[in-house]
């Protein structure tokens, strides 16, 4: 039988307590003793999740960037290397999607705090260094390799983040999908090897009228399931 909270009903709790703390308070003003208390657990609690305050205002980072990390292994090496890290970038974007409204608290709390501004760029410094540990091993044969996989990979967190911007700015209510698109194509369009998709479509243009249906289950990670479309649209 279970007596308490199950782990991540705790977690929940401690990131709802933070912020509400945070948005009453402020950040500075707010202390571990004061969530734990807010959310009815213990100090050792906390630090079972969270190695520090700031943790708690990213917590799904780490989770972020392994499914990232797993994506970019998954591939076969025959793919577009600048395109897969593309798509790895849009499920970072994804995950800010998947919570609208605690993203925005999020990215207006950031704009406040520098500590946390701090904070939110050495986590940005681990997804890019990510993208060109992947790209320096697809270009390795390259005389500009690891040139090359270092600027693509910041490019690609430059219009990931352009596009996250546009969509926080706008409270989460513009279309997230539409702006990573956007940005994504035009890091393709500057950098790949390879011709543009014949089906994709570029900004401002109609998209030809194509679908593609996937089974995949509902347990399935996001990545599988690119890999089935990509895989459906023969690879390009």
């Amino acid at each position: 039988m279970n007596d308490g909270p199950s782990k991540p009903a705790m977690r929940e709790a401690l990131v709802a307590a933070a912020f509400e703390l945070f948005l009453e308070r402020g950040f500075e003003q707010t202390t571990v003793d004061d969530i734990v208390s807010l959310a009815g657990v213990g100090r050792r609690s906390f630090f079972r999740y969270f190695p520090a305050k700031e943790d708690v205002v990213f917590p799904d980072h780490e989770r972020s960037l392994a499914e990232m990390t797993e994506f970019l292994d998954s591939g076969t090496g025959e793919e577009d290397p600048v395109k897969h890290a593309c798509d790895a970038a849009r499920l970072v974007l994804r995950m800010y999607a998947e919570q609208p409204a605690f993203s925005v608290q999020r990215y207006r709390l950031t704009r406040k705090v520098p500590g946390l501004r701090a904070y939110e760029l050495s986590v940005v410094w681990r997804y890019e260094h990510t993208l060109a540990a992947y790209l320096r091993g697809r270009f390795a044969a390259r005389p500009e390799g690891p040139l090359r996989a270092d600027v693509i990979a910041a490019a690609v967190v430059a219009a990931h983040n352009h596009a996250l911007r546009t969509w926080l700015r706008s409270g989460g209510e513009s279309d997230w999908v539409a702006e990573v698109d956007a940005a994504m194509a035009f890091v393709t369009d500057t950098w790949s090897d390879r011709p543009a998709d014949r089906g994709a479509a570029r900004p401002g243009e109609e998209p030809e009228d194509e679908v593609v249906v996937l089974v995949a289950s509902r347990k399935a990670p996001l990545w599988r399931m690119v890999q089935g479309i990509e895989s459906a649209l023969g690879g390009n």
